[in-house]
């Protein structure tokens, strides 16, 4: 599997890297692969299908000028920047395969990632609700998919050392919330890892047998992407 160590410099770019890492695949162009990256500012992020104005306080972002975007996954709305490690997969499908389904793909993917990371966090790590990751019954993960006729997006977040307490400023309680959650506050619910994220970038790619560098890096087809869609409110505030 390729691996792509790779921050892009703004938010739209990362997000559209993605979905272009997923195209490129799609069409035959690439394989499968891992990314990671990382961006040292904050912004939100919504799933596909989210309303900004329900899961976002937005006045506040506006006023600390903190960037609303969308993905193009599906998903809650989440607090993205300093202390957040992101990865992407792009895999391959098949139809009789592992990834045949969304819940058979949520179930190989996360309990891989569960069976990595507890040795590196020396506690039991939980597959809970449909996508997330959590350490007694607290959240450090939330994943999505993208899926394509040959190909699917599978990507997240691990939360390392996050303010949570801008999460709750940023984010009201999310509309739609597992069971587990129990109607927790952010700061209640959500646990920071206190891990290297070289630690954790070097055992998901282990996982995953992620050794061999993507090159070239598509740049001019993000930077399309970007203006054709990330970089628009007709995309980012669409509901």
């Amino acid at each position: 599997m390729k691996l792509c160590d790779l921050t892009l410099a703004t938010p739209e770019e990362n997000l559209a890297c993605d979905e272009v890492l997923l195209n490129l695949c799609e069409a035959g162009e690439s394989d499968e692969l891992l990314r990671l990256w990382a961006l040292p500012e904050y912004f939100v992020v919504l799933g596909y299908a989210n309303k900004a104005a329900t899961e976002v306080n937005l006045p506040y972002c506006h006023k600390h000028t903190i960037p609303v975007l969308r993905r193009c996954s599906g998903g809650g709305a989440v607090l993205q920047g300093p202390g957040v490690l992101n990865y992407s997969l792009v895999l391959r499908m098949d139809h009789c395969g592992p990834f045949h389904s969304i819940h058979a793909t949520n179930r190989l993917i996360l309990e891989r990632h569960r069976d990595t990371l507890a040795p590196l966090l020396m506690a039991p790590v939980e597959w809970r609700g449909q996508t997330d990751l959590a350490i007694g019954g607290l959240k450090f993960s939330g994943n999505s998919q993208r899926r394509h006729r040959r190909f699917l997006l599978f990507h997240g977040s691990f939360l390392l050392h996050l303010d949570l307490s801008l999460v709750e400023k940023t984010l009201p309680q999310p509309s739609r919330q597992p069971d587990y959650r129990l109607n927790r506050s952010h700061s209640d619910f959500l646990i920071n890892l206190n891990v290297p994220p070289h630690a954790l970038k070097t055992a998901l790619a282990k996982a995953w047998k992620a050794t061999i560098p993507l090159a070239p890096i598509p740049l001019d087809l993000i930077t399309r992407l970007v203006g054709e869609k990330y970089a628009l409110d007709e995309w980012n505030l669409k509901f």
